[in-house]
């Protein structure tokens, strides 16, 4: 793909265009910052960008506070990661400790989901949903709230020190805390429930984990949000590298349609647009970026696909009566299509968007089948091992088990034990008779240790070492488990 630009005059230098220039003809290890000063735009991509951090915001501040009503004395936080329980509670579910392979399929899913949108549209996740992208968003906003817009704030960090710019600052920088405090304060209220530890970290009792990971929240958002910004993105971030594994010609991108905006130029109202493109080298797009770039220049690592440029665009294309779209989501193989006269289509359907959407659906249908399938009452059996039989007085062979019984539901249960292999075989509890079946209580959310006697006539035994099982039941659910019965070797005829 060959780019069309326009090199008979100096090409608009963005402010990584800048840096590279500060930092001298020779380069350097270091290159100095030059802050990003994006201009407010209004549009379609920057409304759905309002949208997207309101809402997203309001899932993060607002997600711990919700309850979910749960029997007995379990939390009744909706969501909880409880390291103290053991448990993680997400509404109705809950995953134990032994569980967590759910977690990586969750993972895996999101994963996999990245890798869709992105072959499909380009980095969507990077312009409208990252983290870094939220907060930087919201912090720059506050930045102009106290500064003004982009020529605004120019002017301020040029202008020598006086109150007006010392209350700006301060200000500014005072709200930014309170924010980075407010994201490392939601944080820790997933790992406890929230009205306690509310209380709890203001009277100084809380856990020293949660005034440190607070702290530690705090301090990343307020810088990687307020001073580093696009430096995350481009340093610190992998996924701008490993994008371009995702990506092809027919992927969606903030595109520059340069077959319809060269050659570019200044444009004045009479002139005619017979010979010439579309764009008028206004720079809008490049003062609109958040990550300091210029479009015009093709697909760039550090363009996280924000669609600003596209409204800063639209604005002027409005204004000097020319359709808008100059700069859209479109694909590199459509404008070279349409540069070669030939129709352009957009392809979704390909290899790449086939093998994920297929490795997505397996691995989603996996986690729903493996939710829906769990086991919500498990058993397991250990022997005694010192000693690892016991011969009555009247030659009858007594082994001792410890069952575990897990009941994962949020109710108890009544289970009768039973246990088979060995003809004739009894079961008891210390202290009681012995029976064909025992009847026990499982409490919910626990695991219960529960002492057992199993004692049979020795001359039926025909082995040292007889395989049986234990089983545990309720009308609605059962566990088994298998294990084995020792006796003395004598007895085996």
């Amino acid at each position: 793909m060959t780019v069309i630009i326009d090199r008979t005059r100096p090409a608009p230098k963005s402010a990584a265009g800048h840096a590279r220039a500060k930092a001298g003809p020779g380069g350097g290890l270091y290159k100095p910052r030059v802050p990003i000063h994006p201009k407010l735009v209004h549009g379609r991509w920057r409304a759905i960008k309002w949208a997207l951090l309101i809402l997203t915001l309001a899932v993060y501040y607002i997600t711990p506070w919700i309850r979910w009503d749960r029997p007995g004395g379990l939390p009744d936080q909706a969501v909880l990661v409880d390291f103290a329980g053991r448990r993680f509670y997400f509404f109705s579910i809950q995953l134990w400790p032994q569980e967590v392979y759910f977690i990586t399929g969750l993972l895996v899913i999101a994963a996999l989901a990245l890798f869709l949108v992105t072959a499909l549209f380009g980095r969507l996740w990077c312009g409208y949903a990252c983290p870094q992208t939220i907060w930087t968003d919201l912090f720059i906003h506050v930045e102009r709230l106290f500064e003004g817009d982009r020529n605004a704030r120019l002017r301020l960090d040029a202008a020598p020190w006086s109150f007006d710019k010392l209350w700006r600052k301060t200000g500014k920088h005072l709200v930014w805390l309170g924010v980075a405090f407010a994201t490392g304060g939601a944080w820790i209220f997933y790992f406890h429930d929230a009205p306690t530890l509310l209380t709890a970290f203001w009277a100084g009792e809380g856990p020293f984990t949660a005034y440190f990971f607070c702290a530690l929240l705090t301090a990343t958002t307020y810088v990687f949000a307020g001073h580093m910004r696009e430096q995350v993105c481009i340093y610190m971030c992998p996924w701008p590298r490993i994008q371009g594994a995702m990506i092809d010609d027919h992927s969606l991108q903030v595109t520059y349609r340069y077959d319809r905006g060269e050659p570019r130029g200044p444009h004045k109202k009479a002139d005619s647009w017979a010979g010439r493109g579309d764009c008028i080298d206004c720079n809008q797009c490049v003062v609109a970026c958040p990550m300091g770039i210029d479009i015009r220049d093709g697909s760039q690592l550090e363009c996280i696909n924000c669609g600003l440029c596209i409204d800063a665009c639209d604005e002027v294309m409005v204004k000097v009566e020319r359709p808008r779209a100059l700069i859209a989501y479109d694909t590199d193989a459509a404008v070279t299509a349409r540069q070669a006269g030939r129709t352009a289509e957009y392809r979704p359907v390909r290899a790449r968007t086939i093998y994920y959407a297929v490795a997505l659906s397996v691995v989603s249908g996996l986690m729903i089948w493996g939710l829906s399938t769990r086991e919500v009452l498990t058993l397991h059996a250990l022997r005694d091992r010192n000693p690892t039989f016991i011969r009555l007085r009247d030659g009858e062979i007594r082994n001792g088990y410890t069952l575990k019984v897990a009941n994962r539901t949020f109710e108890p249960v009544r289970l009768d034990i039973r246990f088979a292999g060995v003809t004739g075989a009894r079961l008891s509890r210390p202290g009681a008779a012995p029976g064909q079946t025992l009847v026990i209580t499982a409490p919910p959310n626990e695991v219960s240790a529960i002492r057992v006697f199993v004692t049979t006539d020795g001359q039926r035994l025909s082995a040292s070492s007889t395989p049986a099982s234990f089983e545990v039941a309720a009308p609605n659910v059962s566990a088994r488990t298998d294990t084995v019965f020792l006796s003395p070797p004598k007895v085996r005829q």
